[in-house]
């Protein structure tokens, strides 16, 4: 089991590099940010770029592995999203990490003036939108002509650090998403049940994952491929349980997890008066300690960097 932190992009970067070094010294795995332009109760709060505010944070750190938790067709295309991502690739190292997702109806995903996209063509795009950029991150040039992206002797000189390409890590749970992740993720990210957290008691939580991590599994077979391969991650924060209440909260909650099968929690990092508002000194105290109360500790279940 891993533990990472997502760090929202809302501080000027004078605060901001010490929450991302204090992530670091903390011994948290990774730390990923959102990929959105304005997200929910923060539309009218500080928001800034994550692929810039990556950067940053690559500049400001030396161990720690960065990423987008996640990042989507909403505002995206493929080239250019490849030729950021390769450049991030190099300042930090080999450090990245990248979250895809179809995205999803929030206050940005008709920001570029679009009509919004129905379930079908969200999904469809997705499905062009993750072998292109699989291939950009791979090929020193690349040429495809496709329904919704295209690119022309596209070139990524001189590639990704990590070889072949950096790790993508796709958040899914419908069928297509879930064979996207078996044929080109090296990890696998779910925040639980598609319908929020009004919709499924806690108790149930578990079990919607554990459904979850069945069809995976199931996809997987599809392509011939080991599930035990994948990462398997988990964004806390979006159902009705409360791990970051207390210490033993969340070590009841990440046992409960780990069982299961999933590889990697990731926490919000504590945002004061927001619905991710956590006490600082329970937040640190888990960072530090609650991975070793459970079996098998820390130690890395994939080998990943």
């Amino acid at each position: 089991m891993r533990l990472s932190t997502v760090i929202l992009p809302i501080h000027r970067w004078g605060e901001g590099q010490r929450v991302w070094r204090r992530a670091e010294e903390l011994g948290f795995h990774a730390a990923y940010t959102y990929d959105h332009l304005s997200w929910r109760s923060f539309r009218d709060r500080p928001w800034f770029g994550a692929v810039p505010t990556l950067t940053a944070a690559a500049t400001a750190t030396h161990t720690i592995r960065l990423g987008t938790m996640v990042t989507s067709p909403n505002f995206r295309h493929p080239v250019t999203l490849a030729k950021e991502l390769m450049t991030l690739d190099d300042v930090s190292e080999g450090r990245l990490t990248v979250g895809i997702g179809a995205g999803g109806t929030g206050f940005d995903a008709t920001a570029l003036g679009q009509e919004p996209w129905t379930p079908r063509e969200r999904a469809d795009r997705f499905g062009e939108f993750v072998p292109l950029l699989d291939r950009l991150l791979r090929d020193e040039v690349t040429t495809h002509q496709g329904t919704y992206y295209s690119a022309t002797e596209a070139r990524m000189l001189p590639g990704c650090v990590q070889r072949p390409r950096l790790p993508l890590f796709v958040a899914a749970t419908g069928p297509r998403g879930l064979r996207l992740a078996a044929e080109y993720g090296q990890g696998w990210i779910t925040y639980g049940d598609p319908r929020g957290p009004r919709e499924v008691p806690a108790a149930l939580a578990p079990d919607v994952v554990a459904t979850q991590l069945g069809r995976l599994e199931e996809a997987c077979a599809a392509v011939d491929r080991d599930p035990a391969t994948l990462e398997k991650v988990l964004l806390e924060g979006s159902t009705q349980e409360r791990p970051l209440d207390s210490f033993d909260a969340f070590v009841d909650y990440a046992g409960r997890y780990a069982e299961l099968g999933v590889t990697e929690i990731v926490l919000h990092w504590p945002v004061p008066d927001s619905v991710f508002d956590t006490d600082m000194a329970v937040f640190e105290r888990i960072a530090t300690e609650a991975l070793a109360q459970l079996p098998g500790g820390t130690e890395p279940p994939l080998g990943l960097a």
